[in-house]
């Protein structure tokens, strides 16, 4: 069976499990390499059973704990060219580090087949993700994006699961603390999906098949989980969809969460 795990997620630093009994991959290393191990062992996932780290973009927040998490567990990196270079321009990969290329081939690593789609965020070469497991479940992630496109909308579609963001309310946004520059790089098309953006996306995803929600990349100063909730099961009310029958959903925990067993 497949499981499914948010060690972290949100504005401070993010990290995903996604695997079966064998074993599975990281999506993202945004904590301490400490941090994210002992986040993994607390599940029960020994670090050996940890088989690659895919890499969504290069902001700090979904790299922290790369380059010693690399050196430690000796896995491949999977990311997008543009991904890859800006790594290694900033030095954070360490010397001899496996590196694998994704773009629009597949790689299968651990019996799980990954695919990438591009992601509209300011950076180049920024990624989503799913991954096709052996039991045939398919677990997408799809966070730092300001907009979701409709390529992205036809690769998140049919999954079984998928962690989407749901980064900020509109209203704490325009009335918090951040700078006006700020405030309008957050809200633009190559930001981040606000809780409105992001419920508006999951009708969709449900009326093709996804039964299971996370709610992820949540930001501690402009939104939170109670908003992210209430928007989404609005969304979901309007078409008549019934908690726990329909759709289970859930907000991904900044630190600490629970596995999933699909």
């Amino acid at each position: 069976m497949a499981r499914f795990c948010t060690f972290f997620s949100g504005s401070t630093g993010n990290s995903t499990y996604i695997g079966t009994a064998k074993g599975g991959i990281l999506v993202d290393a945004g904590a301490s390499g400490k941090a994210i191990l002992t986040a993994a062992d607390k599940q029960g996932i020994e670090a050996e059973k940890i088989s690659a780290i895919c890499v969504t973009h290069e902001h700090i927040d979904h790299i922290k704990g790369l380059c010693p998490l690399l050196k430690k567990l000796k896995v491949p990196l999977i990311a997008s060219s543009d991904t890859i270079k800006a790594l290694v321009e900033k030095g954070k990969l360490p010397a001899g580090a496996e590196v694998i290329e994704i773009g629009d081939n597949s790689v299968e690593i651990a019996d799980i087949v990954i695919n990438r789609f591009a992601i509209s965020h300011d950076c180049v070469g920024a990624s989503g993700y799913t991954f096709n497991m052996p039991d045939n479940r398919k677990i997408a992630v799809c966070t730092d994006t300001g907009v979701v496109t409709d390529a992205i909308r036809q690769s998140l579609m049919g999954s079984d699961l998928c962690l989407i963001e749901s980064n900020h309310d509109l209203k704490m946004l325009k009335n918090g603390p951040y700078p006006p520059e700020l405030k309008i790089r957050i809200m633009s098309d190559y930001g981040h999906l606000s809780n409105n953006a992001c419920a508006a996306e999951l009708v969709g995803l449900l009326e093709g098949g996804t039964t299971r929600f996370v709610l992820g990349h949540l930001s501690q100063h402009n939104n939170l989980p109670a908003l992210a909730l209430s928007s989404a099961k609005n969304a979901f009310a309007d078409i008549a969809a019934k908690e726990n029958e329909d759709y289970i959903l859930t907000v991904a925990s900044a630190s600490g969460g629970k596995m999933m067993v699909l």
